[in-house]
């Protein structure tokens, strides 16, 4: 990989803000540099004070724009791009209406690849470096995936559903193919390049405890793979848990029986919890992943964002595509300003962007790899412009400060937004 220098305003954040005013947690510079050497940055400060054994390399010059470290999605379904925007449903009836026929056709291995494709040409589209992905159940369709990812030089998550009852024939695989499609797939994708793996149950409902007991035995057998699962995003999808699990305590106990828990669990949603269930996430480190978008547009209820906080819960921030409307971490960040102004409070636009990077890298357990800018970090950045549209320019004229050009950002921002998206130093949009 070619050595350069990207130039621009440079913003990271070294810790979880305390408040809008919290100057302690991030580090601006007004022009600053950074240098990549071999998709590793090797040295970050203002550009008068760039070293001269890395002057001479090739600048990238994007004043006035704002870089930062990649935005990080935390849950995300990549062969759900055929059914954003499904009208009319709720979480159960939209899986059976939509979701799952769609998610059939992934048993063939050209669409598995052109979808594949697609979906991650988006995540780099809208600046996202970074994700957490859930496949189907067909072992063919998380190889695309894993092999277009390692092609495009991606850090990434992901894991073939799990899913051996209450589904369509077609999508359901069995207690032992699952383990066994799994146990392979860990073998020949998990540690390479920048990929890792997560063993991915789909949800409770389509897991038999058979299921479910060979799920916990992976994740003994592979402690450094991941879990990725969804929580108590609807009622109906609790009352149905609790059907299915009658001698669980909770919905989270029908995980943490067979092992599921620890700080390498990512649990989507996370809405309705009781009392016992976020004190016993908070206690294994699990993560409650939070889907603003997704949890509005199926109407499963409000994320409680301070809450989760106060009870020590870590919280990462998602799309959720297709449930979610937006590939946009922007507008993910700005639905869930809104779920929180709903529940009378305000998410500051210096957190929600520590959420987008360092603060969802941190969730992941890589914040000694991304979401920050720093020596020996790998060179996932984005370059913003908050002027990226004449609604931007306008409202950016009267803007007086960072914070408030981040929520100008967050608030106004897509796509247009991200002129420029380097994974590992190379420059892919």
């Amino acid at each position: 990989m070619s050595n350069k220098v990207i130039r621009g305003r440079v913003l990271t954040f070294l810790d979880q803000p305390a408040s809008l005013h919290d100057d302690a947690c991030l580090t601006y510079l007004s022009d600053g540099a950074i240098a990549i050497s071999d998709g590793l940055i090797a040295w970050v400060g203002p550009f008068n004070d760039l070293p001269a054994e890395h002057s001479q390399w090739h600048c990238d010059d994007h004043r006035p724009g704002l870089v930062m470290a990649g935005f990080i999605d935390a849950h995300t379904h990549f062969a759900q791009m055929g059914v954003i925007g499904s009208y009319g449903e709720q979480l159960l009836d939209w899986l059976e209406t939509y979701t799952f026929n769609r998610e059939a056709q992934f048993s063939d291995p050209q669409h598995a690849r052109k979808i594949a494709a697609a979906f991650l040409d988006e995540l780099v589209t809208h600046g996202v470096t970074t994700a957490a992905v859930f496949g189907t159940s067909h072992k063919g369709a998380i190889e695309a995936l894993f092999s277009e990812a390692d092609a495009r030089g991606m850090r990434l998550i992901a894991g073939k559903c799990l899913m051996d009852r209450n589904a369509p024939e077609q999508i359901c695989d069995t207690a032992r193919s699952g383990y066994d499609d799994t146990k392979a797939l860990i073998g020949a994708w998990h540690g390479k390049g920048r990929l890792s793996y997560a063993v991915t149950p789909r949800f409770a409902i389509t897991s038999s405890p058979e299921q479910l007991e060979l799920t916990g035995t992976l994740m003994r057998e592979h402690p450094d793979c991941y879990l990725q699962t969804h929580l108590s995003e609807n009622q109906a999808e609790i009352d149905y848990t609790a059907q299915l699990f009658p001698d669980a305590k909770d919905y989270l106990d029908v995980y943490d029986r067979f092992g599921l828990l620890g700080e390498r669990a990512l649990f989507g949603h996370c809405i309705h919890l009781t009392a016992r269930e976020r004190a016993v996430l908070a206690e294994a480190r699990a993560v409650a992943v939070f889907c603003p978008t997704s949890n509005m547009f199926l109407g499963s209820g409000l994320f409680d964002y301070v809450g989760m906080k106060a009870d020590k819960v870590r919280i990462a921030l998602a799309t959720d595509i297709g449930a979610g409307t937006s590939y946009s971490m922007l507008a993910t960040a700005s639905e869930a300003y809104k779920v929180c102004q709903l529940q009378h409070t305000s998410l500051n636009p210096l957190e929600s962007f520590y959420l987008l990077t360092l603060g969802n890298a941190r969730s992941l357990s890589l914040d000694d790899r991304i979401g920050q800018i720093a020596a020996g970090h790998e060179a996932d950045l984005i370059v913003l412009d908050s002027q990226a549209t004449p609604a931007m320019s306008t409202r950016m004229e009267s803007a007086e400060s960072l914070a408030e050009e981040l929520f100008i950002l967050q608030t106004l921002g897509d796509d247009r937004a991200v002129t420029a998206t380097y994974i590992a130093g190379q420059r892919l949009k």
